[in-house]
């Protein structure tokens, strides 16, 4: 916005002190004269004389006329200088709404200046609020995936625990059922000596199923 410029005078009345001494001098003569021409007739009446008298009518006639013109001159003169000052007063009128005029236009286009920034600024909050908006619903939607597939994994997992629990179970059961059973060591060795290939898978299974029951037990302590 534009700095507020100084305000110009705008002249109101006559120009004060010269002039009003002027004029005052002026009427003061016109009335001294027309003073004079009255006491010129007022002193010649008592004489009787047609002399004096005349002179007096005359004297009193030009010094009426001189007082006239004196008046009428100031009349003229102050119609002038009015019209004068209302011409001056009207041009800087005239300049001051000039000024005016121009201060509230830049005040409006300032304003229009701001107007347009404060609603492209709102656009761009909405747009990132929007684009935060839709950041966080995918955020929203990916980790209830994640928690879904964790619940599922989860589910399998126990799953796995009880089958490996019924497979420890049965095996539990059957070395304990063999463990009953008096065993034929005649026919054991003479098996482990035809088959030692089996004696070998068998010890490789039960290390395996040790390994699938150590998992699954480190599985149910996280779960």
């Amino acid at each position: 916005m534009a700095p507020r410029r100084p305000r110009r005078h705008v002249p109101t009345g006559p120009r004060s002190a010269p002039r009003r001494r002027q004029r005052s001098v002026r009427v003061s003569v016109a009335v001294a004269l027309l003073g004079t021409a009255t006491a010129l007739v007022l002193l010649s009446l008592p004489t009787r004389s047609v002399l004096w008298l005349s002179l007096a009518s005359v004297s009193s006639l030009v010094l009426s006329w001189a007082a006239l013109r004196i008046v009428w001159t100031e009349v003229l003169q102050s119609r002038r200088e009015n019209a004068a000052d209302r011409a001056a007063a009207a041009r800087a009128y005239r300049e001051l709404f000039t000024v005016r005029a121009a201060e509230h236009a830049e005040f409006t286009t300032a304003m229009t200046e701001r107007l347009a920034e404060a609603r492209l600024s709102q656009r761009e909050l909405e747009g990132l609020l929007a684009l935060q908006q839709g950041r966080t619903t995918a955020a929203e939607s990916v980790a209830a995936q994640r928690q879904a597939e964790q619940e599922e994994r989860l589910q399998q997992l126990r799953g796995r625990v009880a089958e490996l629990e019924e497979a420890a179970a049965a095996i539990a059961a059957t070395e304990a059922a063999a463990a009953a059973r008096p065993v034929d060591e005649d026919a054991l060795r003479a098996w482990e000596t035809r088959s030692p290939d089996s004696v070998v898978e068998l010890a490789a299974w039960e290390e395996n199923l040790r390994d699938t029951m150590r998992a699954a037990g480190r599985s149910r302590r996280q779960a």
